[in-house]
């Protein structure tokens, strides 16, 4: 993404208003090509929470998990319209935290940020656990320590290189994911219809039957509907990746307007599958959603093929999130909100912060032998919500900055929310329903207490630190001249730089590309 310049009629006071960006030694590297982002954008929606936890909420919510998918599927579905509008308009690695800020305020930006941060490092300790498993399951005298290590090396090590080894990285894992998904429904579909040798059609004996569609009633539901929000989990990566690709905007455009088919397909399509073909309280759930339905079906060495997929989906999965995790670290340096030293870019790879986020997922891991019950359940449940503050964040920040942009750069609007602002105000209510949902269910409610602690914790070291570098600007600001050099985020994108330094700064190059080429649907 190509830096700009606040025009000459912007106000001046705005932009010696915004803190100064500490430097770093060079830019982000744009090394992600289009196939990547792509892929990524396609194999990202395929997350480890869709194999590994759907199996617990089919027994749960019976075959009305259908309709469990589909409702948090359509939050989803909002959440990422409203982040690619903002990530069209403004590409930035900081995505929705640099969202925040704008629209919010620094503080906003700055809890936004370190919540998603924390989360993505504890998940990567969470992720390399469940692959180092599957791999001791075939190898017995490995110890499950030495495999952890070795997954941390590796995806520590890719993300340290240059950026499109990232990217080739998660081309291959998407696209095996995508086929394997691909071809469990193609077998499913057969199996449904009664054309796949050696099986007879279900019918809507397990839809219907054994207690009925609702077999658990409303209660059931609920815990499948919560289960599947948090299987949707890591969609945002792919408009912080957007910011190092050669075409950001277009990106980002492509990967939102394609984003109801692929949920609908992967996720729904799957559930539809699995509890049409398996009855929902099989034991034989506990092995897997997917894996069980292969082995009810009589396929071979289902169990195996399934557990390679698995291990691919959390090998992704932690790839990802480093990734993830240390440009979202650089872009919260580069507006002020971090230790300098994790900005430091070298090559136009935040490779210190890449070692910080890696080593913090490494530390859970430790966590997880040597303080299982106290210590590491503490991390799991600090972290059981922060998708929601997330989307929470999202959708007051495109509340706010549509109407910005409307007035000031309508141009930017490559990707436009559907019936703003209703839809929007109905994501919005559909968090707050989440919420709600969680503080009555006794599984869930420590874990909003936990996460509401953290978020009320960072929001006031945001509220302090924004305060404190508003004591540190000057009193008095010249009525005319150019904007500062401070008011760039040096070494960054221009996105990442705070408000009053990029909001009101003319399209990037590439947007304006963008605007003609990526029509609004």
């Amino acid at each position: 993404m190509s830096r700009t310049s606040a025009p000459a009629s912007a106000e001046p006071t705005a932009a010696a208003d915004a803190p100064p960006a500490p430097p770093n030694d060079a830019p982000l590297s744009h090394g992600l090509k289009q196939r990547h982002l792509s892929m990524i954008a396609l194999g990202g929606v395929i997350g480890a929470g869709l194999f590994v936890g759907s199996g617990a909420a089919i027994a749960a919510a019976g075959p009305s998990i259908i309709v469990a998918y589909a409702i948090s599927g359509l939050l989803v579905m909002l959440v990422m319209r409203m982040l690619g509008e903002m990530s069209a308009a403004n590409p930035a690695s900081g995505s929705f935290s640099v969202h925040a800020e704008r629209a919010i305020g620094p503080w906003a930006g700055f809890t936004a940020g370190w919540a998603f941060w924390f989360l993505l490092c504890v998940a990567v300790g969470l992720e390399a656990i469940g692959a180092a498993k599957i791999v001791v399951g075939w190898l017995p005298g490995v110890p499950e320590w030495s495999m952890v290590a070795l997954f941390m090396l590796v995806f520590c090590v890719t993300n340290l290189a240059a950026v499109k080894n990232f990217g080739e990285f998660e081309f291959w894992f998407a696209a095996l994911k995508i086929a394997a998904i691909a071809i469990f429904l193609v077998i499913g579909l057969l199996a449904i219809l009664g054309v796949l040798p050696g099986t007879d059609s279900p019918g809507m004996t397990n839809l219907t039957g054994k207690g009925g569609f609702l077999p658990n009633g409303v209660d059931g539901l609920i815990v499948g509907l919560l289960a599947s929000v948090f299987a949707y989990g890591g969609l945002e990566t792919v408009t912080i990746a957007a910011a190092e690709s050669e075409r950001p905007v277009e990106g980002v455009a492509k990967a939102v307007r394609t984003a109801m088919w692929r949920i609908a397909v992967f996720y729904i399509g799957s559930m539809a599958v699995i509890v049409t073909l398996l009855p929902w309280n099989s034991d034989s759930l506990a092995k897997g959603s997917y894996v069980a339905t292969l082995e009810h079906l009589g396929l071979p060495a289902a169990s195996e093929i399934m557990n390679v997929v698995v291990l691919i989906a959390l090998l992704s999965a932690m790839n990802a999130n480093i990734y993830g995790a240390s440009r979202m670290a650089c872009s919260l340096v580069a507006r002020g909100q971090g230790p300098k030293g994790l900005g430091k870019i070298s090559g136009g790879v935040p490779r210190v912060a890449v070692l910080t986020s890696s080593v913090f997922g490494f530390a859970c891991v430790l966590l997880s032998y040597w303080r299982p019950d106290d210590l590491f359940m503490w991390l799991l449940n600090m972290i059981g919500a922060i998708i929601l503050v997330v989307w929470f964040f999202i959708a007051v920040s495109q509340l706010v900055l549509r109407r910005r942009l409307e007035k000031e750069a309508p141009e930017k609007l490559v990707v436009r929310m559907w019936a703003f602002p209703y839809l929007t105000w109905a994501a919005l209510a559909g968090i707050a329903a989440v919420f709600i949902l969680m503080a009555r269910d006794p599984g869930t409610r420590e874990q909003l207490y936990y996460t509401g602690g953290l978020v009320l914790v960072l929001a006031g070291l945001g509220f302090a630190h924004q305060r404190a570098t508003a004591d540190k600007r000057p009193a008095a600001v010249p009525a005319a001249g150019p904007a500062p050099a401070a008011a760039k985020a040096e070494g960054g994108p221009a996105a990442d730089a705070p408000e009053g330094a990029a909001s009101g700064g003319e399209a990037p190059a590439s947007g304006k590309k963008a605007a003609a080429a990526a029509k609004d649907d």
